[in-house]
């Protein structure tokens, strides 16, 4: 199958990164969320994202206009009826996510890949909610999608090798490298890197050093480009919690327990540079 028109289900950081990108490399995209502010809003951040683009003289200004041209906006799920693949970016929350795959499944036509952008979540069980599991993947982009190279593919127990094909070969399309892992808790990336975040998270939690300090640690030390506690702020605490739980459910092993300074955050609020307030003060 080719694949010529994209719909990208969620319009917040993950869904308008990765429409950004699938507009750029000559894709028809529509942009999809529940709201019109909610499309608009990512509408903007992609404009926000190619402004900053033209600046550096990265692309041109026509480059920018005619990327801008491709992307399409939807508040109404039965515009996926004219989709080749559909590729949802919704909270990190099995039930909305089940009930998007089960709405997906009336409308987008026989042929199209609903794929899923989670980061954690069983392929398997979201796609049960469809009569097409073997047409339901796993494609988890990495954030943010217009910089980072790499792209999960993660199989569920149905789906076919021509989907995996299919979803390979657009991931490619894109200028992303790819993996092929199956369908376990956490997959491959949030399984080694929850841990360690919720580790980092344990080490302020026990006084051990600062948040400052134990990011130094991880850059200098470790030469990560970004610290621990810095990347938990932009991946967002309730994600990361998210994960945690997932990991410890469905694994059932207590390593993956979140720490409790992480779930008073997220009690709290504090969920990162989304809200302003996380490990780091974002208010200025």
């Amino acid at each position: 199958m080719d694949i010529q028109q994209v719909m990208v289900v969620g319009a917040g950081q993950m869904g308008a990164g990765i429409a950004q990108v699938c507009a750029t490399y000559g894709y028809n995209v529509t942009l999809h969320d529940i709201e019109e502010e909610h499309v608009e809003k990512g509408l903007k951040s992609i404009r926000k994202q190619l402004e900053r683009q033209v600046n550096k003289k990265q692309i041109s200004q026509s480059d920018m206009d005619r990327f801008l041209q491709r992307i399409h906006l939807s508040t109404k799920i039965r515009n996926s009826e004219s989709q080749d693949i559909i590729i949802e970016a919704a909270v990190e929350n099995i039930e909305i996510k089940k009930s998007i795959f089960a709405d997906l499944d009336k409308f987008a036509p026989d042929h199209a890949i609903l794929a899923t952008n989670t980061s954690s979540l069983s392929i398997t069980e979201i796609a049960a909610e469809t009569k097409r599991p073997e047409k339901v993947i796993g494609m988890h982009f990495m954030n943010p999608v217009r910089v980072m190279k790499l792209v999960e593919i993660i199989r569920g127990l149905a789906t076919s090798d021509e989907t995996f094909r299919v979803v390979k070969k657009m991931a490619e399309s894109l200028n992303k490298s790819t993996v092929e892992v199956n369908d376990f808790p956490g997959f491959v990336s949030n399984r080694i890197l929850m841990p360690m975040i919720n580790e980092a998270i344990y080490t302020v939690f026990e006084g051990v050093a600062t948040v400052e300090d134990i990011d130094e640690v991880m850059k200098l030390g470790m030469n990560h480009p970004m610290g621990p506690l810095t990347l938990a702020d932009f991946i967002g605490l309730d994600t990361c919690l998210y994960i945690m739980e997932t990991l410890q459910e469905g694994i059932g092993d207590d390593k993956y327990r979140p720490c409790p300074l992480l779930r008073k955050y997220v009690k709290a609020g504090w969920l990162g540079k989304k809200t302003g307030r996380g490990f780091y003060n974002y208010s200025n």
